[in-house]
């Protein structure tokens, strides 16, 4: 089951945190069609936030088509976006050992994420985007 982790300073609203996560998760293999989610009650009882905050999260995730709510029984995982590496992966040990050197080297998370994006947009932007005259 997935625990979410709520980052109150980082400028995301809560509720698309809860989304990102839980598409992560998707991607990573570590939700797959017919795991449950967590209930709103559990989610609230773990991060001390708002239940309509959860339940917005969750119609957002049925409304792309991930989840499915069941009157009753709580909300269910409906199809995957597993294509990512995953966990036990070579890529996943490269990747991690990559973000202890950086972490070593005096970078803080803020630091890494902006250089990781900066390294994903160079090998993963459309070659068509405004901005890009090569």
């Amino acid at each position: 089951m997935v625990e979410y982790r709520i980052d109150r300073r980082s400028g995301v609203a809560t509720y698309v945190q809860i989304v990102q996560q839980t598409k992560q998760a998707l991607r990573l293999g570590l939700l797959e069609p017919g795991d449950k989610l967590p209930t709103a009650r559990e989610v609230v009882e773990a991060t001390a936030i708002n239940p309509n905050t959860v339940l917005k999260a969750y119609r957002e995730l049925e409304r792309e088509g991930l989840v499915e709510a069941r009157r009753g029984l709580g909300t269910f995982v409906r199809r995957s976006l597993g294509t990512a590496t995953p966990a036990e992966s070579p890529l996943h040990g490269e990747l991690d050992a990559w973000a202890s050197k950086a972490r070593e080297a005096g970078l803080d998370r803020e630091d890494v994420a902006a250089l990781f994006t900066a390294v994903l947009e160079k090998h993963f932007t459309d070659k068509h985007s405004l901005g890009d005259v090569s």
